[in-house]
């Protein structure tokens, strides 16, 4: 069985690497050859300087992508068949010969603080040499910077209590731990839900009251039409790192709040705005947020009693480079390994995404107006960089969006 492991591991990992790449330069090969011809649908309202800009940023984008992918692979192939969660585990065995839980907690830091250190490379070049490029980056190293370690110490502030009892339960609790864990993983992530926009996001923006009352009455007008209760309608300084805009509902129950992006404000009229927000809305209406929470605490679950049976085979372990198996590293292993074994399943989580952006769509042509949300989709692509013109494939692979065209065709059937 470990050989069979370490085979499987191994075709996977070299398999989804090349489609990766193979997608990127599809991709990229597809994007730069409708770079000088804007689409038949934009043509009035996208100049061919925006769509070649576009065009440019996607291609850009997408090489770094294929580099990061490369990366991604070799680091992972030394973390595991090349002995490099071995060594980390080894060095700290010798430091700390028994607390196996703080080890098992120090081991796994240890691995995903190399495994930030090699990504930070690669967030650094997008930030400040292909946004910078592109006119859409507005940071500075030192913001940079601080919101890393902001996002380190948030990050370890709350990821730190989650990891100890992971690493308690899977020592004490029996045949069941993986069960317990999951519970415990699913409050923890809805206790999050409910506290992330009162106490976590505003460590990284300012949020402040919609002010523009005439807009607010608008709001709040279609929010009780669509029954839809919130604490409140904010705006976000997203120009304070980028020119990027955009909208969205965060929270969860009583503490759901309505966001903008100052930029999409700038962009868009209020007609528009309200065709933005009626389409969150139909996300909202269609209980999209309830069924992904569902979905993900369904394949957490399944993860979980999968890891319940790996983590008492050693051919689990020496399939993947480990010596020395323990729970701790039972949990690194599965969760770095993983995303290898599921990565075919993309297209179908993209599909399910596509469908419900569609559902939205409909949703707000039904309850504000489509002409609108055309117009104000157009302004977000044309300001966003977006390319009007994706490889279809690659696609349908990592777009949780349906394609430009696709959508504003869809939308344009309400207008006619």
């Amino acid at each position: 069985m470990s050989s069979a492991l370490t085979f499987t591991f191994v075709f996977l990992l070299v398999t989804t690497t090349l489609i990766r790449l193979w997608l990127g330069r599809r991709h990229i090969a597809y994007v730069q050859t409708h770079r000088n011809k804007v689409p038949a649908a934009f043509q009035e309202s996208i100049t061919l300087d925006a769509h070649q800009k576009a065009a440019d940023y996607s291609t850009t984008k997408t090489r770094l992508v294929i580099i990061e992918a490369i990366a991604q692979a070799l680091l992972l192939a030394a973390f595991t068949l090349g002995g490099g969660l071995q060594l980390i585990d080894d060095i700290w065995r010798n430091l700390l010969t028994s607390q196996e839980i703080i080890r098992g907690a120090l081991v796994i830091c240890s691995a995903m603080l190399v495994s930030s250190v090699i990504e930070l490379p690669f967030e650094y070049y997008k930030t400040f040499v292909v946004d910078e490029k592109f006119g859409f980056n507005k940071m500075t190293p030192a913001m940079f910077f601080s919101d890393l370690v902001k996002h380190s110490l948030v990050g370890l502030a709350l990821g730190a209590p989650i990891l100890f009892a992971a690493l308690w339960l899977m020592q004490g609790a029996g045949q069941y731990w993986w069960l317990y864990l999951w519970i415990v993983w699913s409050v923890f992530n809805l206790v999050m839900l409910a506290v992330y926009p009162t106490f976590i996001a505003p460590l990284f923006n300012k949020f402040s009251p919609l002010k523009d009352e005439n807009l607010k009455q608008r709001i709040e007008t279609l929010l009780t039409k669509c029954g839809f209760k919130s604490q409140g309608l904010f705006v976000m300084d997203g120009s304070a790192r980028s020119s990027h805009g955009n909208a969205y509902f965060t929270g969860f129950g009583a503490s759901k709040r309505v966001v903008f992006f100052d930029t999409l404000l700038e962009r868009l009229n209020a007609d528009e705005i309200e065709a933005v927000l009626a389409h969150e809305l139909g996300h909202f209406k269609h209980h999209h947020v309830i069924k992904r929470i569902a979905l993900m605490f369904a394949v957490s679950f399944l993860g979980l009693a999968l890891l319940g049976w790996l983590i008492n085979q050693p051919w689990f372990y020496s399939g993947l480079g480990i010596t020395q198996a323990s729970n701790y590293m039972a949990l690194i292993l599965f969760l770095m390994v993983s995303p290898v074994f599921l990565f075919l399943l993309r297209p179908v989580m993209a599909n399910y995404s596509r469908k419900n952006e569609f559902e939205a769509d409909d949703y707000a042509a039904n309850h504000a107006s489509a002409k609108e949300l055309v117009k104000a989709l157009v302004k977000l692509y044309r300001d966003n960089a977006s390319t009007l013109t994706p490889d279809p494939l690659h696609s349908a692979f990592y777009d949780s969006h349906p394609p430009a065209s696709i959508r504003i065709s869809k939308l344009a059937a309400y207008t006619s």
